[in-house]
């Protein structure tokens, strides 16, 4: 199968996350459904550095493991006959939060797909900021419409 490489224009044709929750600005490998890699740019002026401490801005936790979730979302939505589809995150587990990441910042994205069945994948994703491991989570996505060729009649 082909590694894609995605721009942010080309992510918004895969997954329907936009501004200002698309936590992801470039897909840089993406194996259809095995990896992607990419990263998000934390620029200054994001809406949350405003109240995420005002004294201290940082990216929040759960917005970190966001951009992990959209990353590996990308691996399931390049599969053929995905592209375009909702994708839900159904749980998360393991989280750790290593570093704090502060505006000016680059989080570099590694997400994996342990499995993909029926419509369910497990995952597992890690923030990088440069050598250092910032943020990890092993998660769980949905693709419903997968789901719903097994639903019984």
């Amino acid at each position: 199968m082909n590694t894609l490489e995605l721009d942010r224009k080309m992510i918004h044709d895969y997954q329907q996350n936009r501004d200002p929750y698309l936590m992801i600005d470039h897909a840089t490998e993406v194996r259809p459904g095995l990896s992607a890699r990419g990263f998000k740019d934390f620029k200054n002026n994001e809406w949350f550095f405003k109240v995420h401490w005002k004294n201290d801005p940082n990216v929040p936790g759960m917005l970190q493991i966001e951009s992990l979730v959209q990353m590996a979302a990308l691996a399931i939505l390049s599969l053929p006959g995905n592209k375009g589809k909702v994708v839900y995150l159904t749980s998360a587990t393991n989280l750790k939060f290593i570093k704090k990441i502060t505006p000016g910042s680059r989080l570099n994205i590694h997400t994996k797909i342990k499995s993909f069945k029926r419509g369910v994948a497990l995952c597992e994703g890690k923030g990088m900021m440069g050598e250092n491991l910032a943020c990890k989570a092993e998660f769980s996505l949905i693709l419903p419409d997968e789901i719903n060729k097994y639903k019984l009649k």
